[in-house]
């Protein structure tokens, strides 16, 4: 469960991060560089996360997500930003006869989805979400994004490039950041967190990653209505949880958030310490071990071309 991968020693930096500390205003590039340098770093770190999580009817969210896809020979799906490809790995386990082509930005995280699947089962492409070059117009049934739409800036190109590559009565499904009151205690993890990344970073948080409209109900919706003026638009959030020993859910509630990825070891172990003490369990006896809740608000917003 723990990032080992990982070097907090000196924390991560970059051209986005060197911007904020010369109190500049990063650009696409910047973003870019960030992104690319966590997931070269890390790779399958969002997996290791996301997919211990899991609602009441016991799915993580990767296969909340997966549900939208339905059980139609040949049918054509995408995952956009395809990560380490768990998505990828359960639409295949599932026996559907899908077509499946999978996009992320990153080699690193290709290698990985690409080592998971057998041979031929899946195209995979390492392309930019806002040019998705290899794609034809009309050539997917359904474009899947599980948790990077909120990290793409700009969106408008991407929202247009999932358009075109739709077909006719095509779905667009995406796995969001959920509205945090949603989930018992997650502002509050949310803001230990961020407290401690601007104790070094002070215009983090001020300036996020990502386009900063996909992170509320009312722009991102605005965005979608522009982008698919005639489709139907519709937004379930749900709420997943982890349990166990307080360190390991500590350690991989951390690794939710982009931001911890910039500490040191030292500020890391301080804030991972307070974290413990947020997410404990009151112990049932005395002799039980300290364990840990993490709870997670998630939205899955699901559009008809």
């Amino acid at each position: 469960m723990t990032n080992k991968d990982i070097n907090y020693e000196k924390g991560l930096n970059s051209i986005w991060t060197d911007s904020l500390n010369n109190n500049e205003e990063p650009d696409e590039k910047a973003l870019l560089n960030h992104l690319r340098t966590v997931h070269q770093h890390n790779a399958g770190f969002t997996e290791k996360c996301a997919s211990i999580c899991r609602d009441k009817a016991g799915r993580n969210s990767y296969e909340w997500l997966a549900e939208i896809v339905p059980d139609i020979d040949g049918m054509r799906v995408l995952d956009l930003a395809c990560g380490s490809g768990p998505l990828l790995k359960i639409l295949y386990d599932s026996k559907k006869k899908l077509r499946l082509n999978g996009v992320d930005m990153c080699p690193e995280e290709l290698e990985l989805a690409k080592a998971r699947l057998p041979d031929n089962v899946v195209d995979l492409f390492e392309l930019k979400a806002q040019k998705l070059t290899a794609i034809d117009d009309n050539s997917i049934d359904i474009v899947l994004c599980h948790w990077a739409l909120t990290l793409m800036n700009p969106i408008a190109p991407v929202l247009n490039e999932i358009r075109r590559v739709l077909s006719s009565g095509g779905r667009f499904a995406a796995l969001i950041n959920g509205p945090m009151d949603a989930a018992p205690g997650y502002r509050d993890i949310y803001n230990l967190i961020y407290e401690n990344v601007q104790a070094k970073l002070p215009k983090y948080g001020e300036i996020d990653l990502g386009d900063p409209r996909i992170r509320s109900t009312d722009s991102l919706k605005h965005l979608l209505n522009e982008a698919f003026p005639d489709a139907n638009v519709n937004i379930e959030t749900n709420v997943v949880t982890m349990e166990g020993p307080v360190a390991e859910v500590a350690e991989t509630a951390a690794g939710f958030f982009y931001a911890s990825f910039i500490l040191s070891s030292e500020a890391r172990k301080i804030m991972l310490s307070k974290l413990s003490n947020l997410i404990t369990i009151p112990k049932q006896n005395r002799h039980s071990k300290r364990q840990g809740r993490f709870t997670m608000p998630i939205n899955r917003l699901v559009i008809r071309k």
